[in-house]
């Protein structure tokens, strides 16, 4: 595949939410045509690798990041103790696999159906369908839930209504602290409780990752998928010892096809001096997928 050439031309098919939206359905053959395609998720693997495959392209797997649970029975117990005697007003879930570990702590304490029933009481807020999905299969209300593309500045947004002045909120934090929104909310005069279950790790095996940063180096590789922002700094992390990190980023941007699920993950791309080829214009997976197979059907 010729890579260079079709990046030479990518000003004619600018990366940006609603670029898709306006091009005929048609136009493409939304085909990777045996395109090596590099991956660097890890619980969705083998789900992204059986959709590369049914677009004609070869899926790569070099994982970039493991969640690791943290020792937070305390912590839980003591938010359960929060929660049930009204002493908290709003819960903040970033991430579904927030909700998750939250309820499998609390299965472990034996407090379940004391988390269930407190959960019915307060202001439950989302950050996009993920941690709603969740929540909803047990059956718990959803207060306030923020529009795609489901960033820290649309969660802001929806919140924007509560009256949080003198009030207590929790939040459950995803693979990290979200500084900017703990910020933002203690200015809004909210007292926070902050709750992180699991923590964003290296791979054990570290092997892969360096070995697609060479082969990014190579060129040796038609297109890396981004699906989380941490997949980036892990990578280029990882590169470090083999590349300065301005090498690699003029491999990405001038002989690797970049795709970016979405704004957070773009911005600290560009952070790294990477400037994605493919936006799409919903931030999730499926659409993420199609969007790259059309960037490259414009070879065919």
């Amino acid at each position: 595949m010729d890579v260079s050439r079709l990046l030479e031309c990518s000003w004619r098919y600018p990366a940006y939410p609603g670029y898709l939206r306006e091009k005929d359905e048609n136009s493409y053959m939304s085909s990777f045509n045996v395109a090596r395609i590099a991956l660097l998720e890890a619980r969705m693997s083998r789900e992204i690798a059986d959709m590369i495959r049914r677009y004609g392209g070869e899926p790569y797997c070099a994982p970039a990041v493991r969640e690791a649970a943290l020792d937070c029975e305390e912590q839980v117990s003591v938010f359960i103790d929060h929660l049930t005697s009204l002493s908290l007003h709003t819960v903040v879930f970033f991430t579904g696999v927030g909700v998750e570990a939250l309820f499998r702590v609390a299965e472990k304490l034996g407090r379940c159906p004391e988390l269930l029933s407190a959960l019915h009481k307060v202001t439950v807020v989302c950050r996009g369908p993920k941690p709603a999905a969740v929540l909803k299969r047990k059956e718990v209300p959803i207060s306030v839930n923020a529009k795609e593309p489901y960033t820290t500045k649309e969660l802001l947004e929806a919140m924007q209504p509560l009256a949080l002045a003198g009030t207590n909120v929790a939040i459950v934090h995803y693979g990290e602290r979200n500084t900017f929104l703990a910020q933002a909310l203690q200015d809004r005069g909210a007292s926070l409780e902050e709750l992180c279950l699991y923590e964003w790790l290296l791979p054990e095996d570290t092997t892969p990752l360096r070995i697609l940063a060479r082969d990014i180096i190579d060129d040796r590789v038609d297109a890396v998928v981004f699906t989380s922002q941490i997949q980036a700094r892990h990578l280029f992390l990882v590169a470090a010892d083999l590349v300065s990190p301005a090498e690699l980023a003029h491999a990405l941007n001038t002989r690797t096809i970049v795709a970016s699920i979405g704004p957070t993950c773009t911005a600290v791309l560009q952070d790294l001096g990477v400037t994605p080829h493919v936006v799409p214009e919903h931030p999730k997976i499926g659409y993420l997928v199609k969007a790259l197979a059309e960037f490259i059907g414009q070879d065919s």
